[in-house]
């Protein structure tokens, strides 16, 4: 047995959902000096409100609150049910360190002290 809602009370609960999506979503996705809200996310790509994300492309930084997570390279994919999608050609996690060119001893010293 199906139900159907009438249309605007499906809205309604639509409009409803989206909100308390946004109240409890933190991340964002910035493109230089602009900042995007991220509906959801997931490993290979997010979406962003259609009204927003409209003319996101190339490389794009995405946050947890001020936490960054990662660097890509994205490409719009779709556009269904007010959101735009994209997803991730490349994707970078970010690190809290400089990356190294050598493997590192794990018994190493952090520093070197000199004999006053």
């Amino acid at each position: 047995m199906e139900t159907a809602l009438p249309r605007d009370v499906q809205d309604g609960l639509d409009a409803a959902r989206r909100k308390a999506e946004l109240k409890s979503n933190r991340l964002r996705v910035e493109v230089g000096d602009l900042s995007y809200r991220v509906l959801r996310a997931w490993p290979g790509g997010f979406a962003v409100d259609a009204r927003d994300g409209a003319h996101l492309r190339g490389l794009v930084d995405l946050f947890d609150g001020g936490r960054h997570l990662s660097r890509g390279l994205i490409v719009a994919a779709a556009e269904e049910g007010g959101e735009r999608i994209f997803e991730f050609k490349r994707m970078t996690e970010a690190t809290g360190s400089q990356p190294a060119d050598f493997v590192r001893a794990e018994d190493a010293p952090a520093g070197l002290l000199e004999a006053p």
